[in-house]
């Protein structure tokens, strides 16, 4: 079931969404080569416990799958190949010319936030950087097409459009989803799909749209290390970014937006 946000349950949504921004701008500004994956999550579950908050992701586990093991970090942390869903590890060091995606969830006062960004470390390759700016503009394409009145797949199809211009490809068994107060709510936002389907917008939706976008031929992730990180099949490197957004009458509200993050859309 879609749940319809009041006004007072999406003002709680701010707070978790900010406190979101805030985590990722404080490690958009510490990442740098040398660190481990373990350091950035210490200092991102310091923060958010600072902030009288839980991280959503701590001990997370699927509902209706006893076989995967509850999540045992803050952050996902998933670099190059990584798609999403990389656990921290006090021996897993970023490098320079690394792509790195951390993924954070925040719980206050009864409600999520969900938001991603791909940090780049120094200097990369061309095509690379190419990649995570074209996945950026993916998401802000899709939050652009999340109007009341606008059906669910419109944002997929905006999403998919812009990456395979690009040629680029599209993680089809990752997706976006509902949020609330629980983490993950109907409906599933895939990042492809067909113009005018899916379910009708209507104001006061709240989704976690997330473009997971591959630089070569993966259509899907593998899942490796304990059945947590998942990989492109070609070893290819991958972006991700996401937003936690409300559907508005005029133009989607951003739940988990800041300054260092929009000076670069």
């Amino acid at each position: 079931m879609i749940t319809i946000k009041s006004e007072r349950e999406i003002e709680l949504m701010r707070e978790s969404g900010a406190l979101v921004a805030k985590v990722l701008d404080l490690l958009e500004t510490e990442i740098k080569p040398g660190m481990t994956t373990k350091q950035l999550d210490t200092m991102a579950e310091e923060f958010i416990r600072d902030h009288h908050a839980v991280p959503s992701f701590l001990n997370y586990a699927p509902k209706g799958d006893p076989d995967v093991t509850p999540y045992p970090a803050t952050l996902c942390v998933s670099i190059n190949e990584e798609v999403v869903h990389g656990v921290p590890s006090a021996k897993r060091v970023v490098k320079e010319g690394d792509i790195v995606s951390v993924d954070c969830g925040v719980y206050k006062g009864g409600y999520h936030g969900d938001a991603a960004r791909t940090f780049v470390l120094g200097v990369i390759d061309e095509q690379v950087q190419q990649l995570v700016d074209a996945t950026r503009e993916c998401l802000y394409r899709g939050i652009a097409m999340a109007v009341e009145g606008n059906r669910l797949h419109d944002i997929s199809s905006a999403i998919e459009e812009y990456a395979r211009s690009f040629r680029y490809s599209v993680i089809e068994n990752m997706v976006g989803h509902g949020i609330g107060s629980e983490l993950h709510e109907e409906p599933a936002v895939p990042n492809y799909g067909r113009k005018h389907t899916g379910v009708k917008l209507r104001e006061g939706m709240t989704l976690a749209i997330e473009p997971m976008i591959a630089l070569g031929r993966s259509r899907k992730a593998i899942s490796r290390r304990g059945g947590w990180v998942a990989v492109t099949e070609d070893g290819k490197p991958s972006a991700h970014f996401e937003h936690t957004i409300v559907v508005r009458a005029g133009k989607a509200e951003i739940l988990t937006s800041t300054f260092l993050d929009e000076k670069h859309s």
